[in-house]
């Protein structure tokens, strides 16, 4: 069923091989230094926002897309209509667009059939499902098959992090305080899992080398578990990382699809720079 649009938000971190095979629509997020206002898509490069957050001594604020920016996304020729956000535990994104699909059905009636669909992640995470949705698209399935496979997979990503810092996420509220300053007082890396629709940290590490091997030995332990075809690895600005991780994971299972991304400004804000993130599905 081709006759489907997918849209997502601009909290999604997406490779640009994925942006470009799905034909997804990006509903943007804003980034704001001071009372200086970024479109994270037009405005600044992802190279140039970790370069701005150094010299700022305050946390940015992101804010989500308004209804508005949905509706606009919604005005197209396609009849049914996918949308896949962050989770609705971080942001208020997935209350936008219920919002705009409310006020769409109350001009237009049962004109389109529009999804909106709480991912429960975010980041290379909700990526790994935009793929999905995607592929499932150009396999001609229904509108009912995608969604209610999405709805049961996005309970089964596999999606670990570490974080070189936790100031920004304590400061975010993404990160229990009082657990965020002892593992910041030892001078360890924070381990952390992206289930549920939250980020928790589960363990740590000393050093930038064994937060990484970690991350590693947590994807391989879950690898089996899941039918694992589709591997993403996040990096905020530290390439080399998620390069060490793809060549480790590569090696141990036969992925179908190996998608490299940068953290954009949405989650990092809150990861900072010299983060690392790894997913699978």
């Amino acid at each position: 069923m081709k006759n489907i649009k997918l849209i997502t938000d601009g909290s999604c971190d997406l490779s640009q091989k994925i942006i470009e095979d799905s034909k997804v629509e990006i509903v943007d997020v804003m980034v704001s230094f001071g009372e200086k206002n970024y479109s994270t898509r037009k405005d600044i490069t992802i190279s140039q926002f970790y370069e701005m957050m150094k010299n700022y001594s305050e946390l940015p604020k992101t804010s989500c897309p308004s209804p508005n920016q949905f509706l606009e996304a919604f005005d197209c020729e396609q009849d049914n209509i996918i949308v896949l956000c962050l989770t609705s535990k971080l942001s208020g994104i997935y209350n936008s667009a219920v919002l705009a699909k409310n006020m769409y059905e109350e001009e237009h009636g049962n004109k389109k059939r529009i999804e909106i669909i709480d991912s429960t992640t975010g980041s290379i995470g909700q990526a790994l499902l935009v793929s999905k949705v995607a592929n499932m698209i150009d396999e001609d399935k229904t509108m009912d098959e995608i969604v209610n496979t999405i709805e049961k997979l996005k309970h089964e990503v596999v999606f670990y992090g570490a974080l070189h810092t936790l100031e920004n996420a304590i400061k975010g509220g993404r990160i229990n305080a009082i657990a965020g300053k002892i593992i910041g007082a030892l001078n360890l890396k924070a381990i952390v899992q992206i289930t549920d629709g939250l980020v928790k940290p589960m363990d740590k590490a000393r050093g930038d080398k064994n937060s990484i091997n970690k991350v590693i030995d947590y994807i391989k332990n879950n690898v089996h578990n899941t039918s694992a075809t589709k591997l993403a690895i996040g990096h905020a600005n530290c390439i080399e990382k998620a390069i060490k991780i793809k060549e480790s994971l590569e090696n141990y299972h036969n992925f179908e699809e190996i998608h490299i991304m940068e953290v954009g400004p949405s989650m990092g804000v809150y990861t900072s720079e010299g983060a690392v993130l790894a997913a699978i599905i």
